[in-house]
């Protein structure tokens, strides 16, 4: 009997404990796989919550941007502040034209003390350039004031427009709340922008006709007195007299706009949308009319991007191939943790690295004597295109090193092994089976890298100059030693002081949005690529 029920004992202690094994993986009535199933599924779903809470919040603060920025341009057209442009625009060129003349100066000084030329005979070389300068600035003075005077007038149709706007608001929030005697203390001015635009026309048409005459004489008076007789910058006064000449024919253009203009004509809604994606000028805050221009924002992106990507995947791609193919064992372990360890440092501690170091460190260099040969040097920025793009270049090596490293890794040993064995030396293995093998995730490290660039907001910020215009691409490679401002950088810049719900805080809105789809443009076009790759090689 014992031994029986030894037995049956023994028979019945697995079925016991697989009905507990069966218990404790029971959870609210799920068992082990699906409990695992809906954990992963979940932190998947999370990720994609996550990802649509960002694009509704872009696209909520964004998509009021547009109505509002026609109501913008429309004010402008009503008021006359585009009547008045006509004629800054004509001022402006004057002023960049002074302002060639003094950036030539200052370059031209710059080579003359590397040339080891004392302050006393540079200042006596370039006199006459200093006295162009001059006497050009006083053929603008008339321009320039009478230009105070149509921006004053038309300034304040805007202003007693914008200040009625919100009083009426003011007021009828004022009724609403039951308070009608204070309601009826703001004054609410009626605009007749009829009135007021042919003022406007009458008032200054004649005067700026008479100015522009006067300083189209002044001008060409002053071109034809000019000789030049120093040879270090006769070539660049030569090509600015030309500029100026065909600078004066444009008068005629500018005063047939100025009389064309009417203050009525409608401003399509389309408008509002083609001049965010083609303009040309960012310009916020303004008292007399902000402008959201995409263009110089997206190029200088592009600029510092591509400069960076030039230098940073033959690294990053090189030392892969090198480290992976190529290296002992000893040689990996002292590399890479030093690649790795880059990826690890601050974007500030980088961008004060800039500052300090490598953008002073190119424009020293730019003055050595033997540089002096160079077309456009030396410089006069340190914070430009080149330095923010060679700081973006080292922080995306990592990336595309790590992620080229682990394509190369990938590869079958068979592949290796097969072209050794049909007599291949290492370089043609490497440049005709990994390589070509490991393609698709190259591309993936690199458009990775190029994803860390573009994105990256503190380095430009700090180096890369912020100027918000249109590199000059007339300098040709010159230009990377331009300043420029990126999408990415002008966000963080003004961000933290502008007004929620403001037209500026709905276009930042709308820049990220761009910045946005440009990122899954690039991811969809990735995808095309590798897809093709992998099907050729099929």
């Amino acid at each position: 009997m014992p031994e029986t029920l030894e037995i049956k004992r023994l028979d019945q202690r697995p079925m016991t404990e697989s009905l507990l094994s069966k218990n404790k993986v029971k959870f609210l009535g799920l068992g082990s796989d699906e409990i695992i199933k809906y954990f992963f599924s979940g932190s998947a779903w999370t990720a994609i919550i996550v990802l649509a809470l960002i694009t509704f919040s872009l696209f909520r603060e964004g998509a009021g941007f547009f109505p509002q920025h026609h109501d913008s341009l429309k004010l402008y057209r009503l008021a006359g502040l585009e009547f008045v442009d006509y004629f800054r625009d004509q001022m402006t060129a004057q002023a960049s034209l002074s302002r060639y003349l003094n950036e030539l100066k200052l370059n031209k000084t710059l080579k003359l003390q590397a040339a080891g030329k004392g302050e006393a005979e540079i200042e006596s070389l370039l006199a006459p350039l200093e006295q162009l300068r001059l006497d050009f600035d006083q053929a603008g003075l008339e321009g320039q004031a009478l230009l105070d005077e149509m921006t004053s007038m038309a300034a304040g149709i805007k202003d007693r427009y914008t200040i009625s706007e919100e009083n009426r608001i003011s007021r009828k929030q004022l009724i609403d709340a039951g308070m009608k005697e204070e309601a009826d203390l703001l004054e609410i001015e009626d605009i007749d922008f009829a009135k007021e635009a042919e003022n406007l026309k009458t008032t200054f048409l004649p005067k700026q006709k008479e100015v522009s005459a006067t300083m189209a004489a002044k001008m060409k008076s002053l071109l034809a007195a000019t000789k030049v007789e120093n040879t270090i910058y006769e070539a660049e006064v030569n090509r600015f007299k030309a500029t100026v000449s065909k600078y004066i024919t444009g008068f005629d253009s500018v005063q047939m706009k100025m009389q064309d203009w009417t203050h009525d004509k409608p401003v399509p809604f389309y408008e509002s949308i083609t001049k965010f994606i083609t303009g040309t000028k960012w310009v916020t805050q303004s008292f007399w009319q902000d402008w959201y221009g995409i263009v110089p924002l997206f190029i200088g992106s592009l600029t510092v991007s591509i400069v960076a990507l030039i230098v940073a995947v033959p690294l990053g791609v090189g030392a892969a191939i090198y480290i992976n193919q190529v290296a002992s064992i000893q040689e990996q372990n002292f590399v890479k943790p030093f690649i790795e360890f880059v990826a690890v440092i601050p974007s500030v501690v980088l961008g004060f690295f800039g500052i300090a170091v490598l953008g002073e460190g190119i424009r020293v260099f730019t003055q050595w004597d033997m540089m002096a040969w160079v077309p456009g040097f030396p410089i006069a920025e340190r914070l430009n295109i080149i330095t923010a793009g060679l700081l973006l270049a080292l922080m995306a090596v990592p990336s595309i090193f790590t992620f080229s490293e682990d394509a190369l890794n990938n590869v079958p040993k068979a592949y290796k092994e097969a072209s050794f064995s049909l007599g291949a030396n290492r370089l043609q293995t490497i440049s005709r089976i990994m390589v070509p093998a490991s393609l698709s995730g190259i591309i993936s490290a690199i458009l990775l890298g190029f994803g860390r660039v573009i994105g990256e907001t503190m380095v430009v910020l700090l180096v890369a100059g912020n100027r918000l215009e249109i590199p000059d691409f007339s300098a040709g490679l010159m230009v990377i030693f331009q300043p420029v401002h990126t999408m990415t950088g002008l966000v963080a810049q003004e961000i933290p002081e502008v007004v929620k719900g403001s037209l500026q805080y709905r276009a930042l809105f709308v820049l990220a949005i761009a910045l946005f789809l440009i990122s899954l443009l690039i991811n969809y076009v990735a995808q095309i690529f590798v897809r093709k790759y992998k099907i050729s090689v099929g």
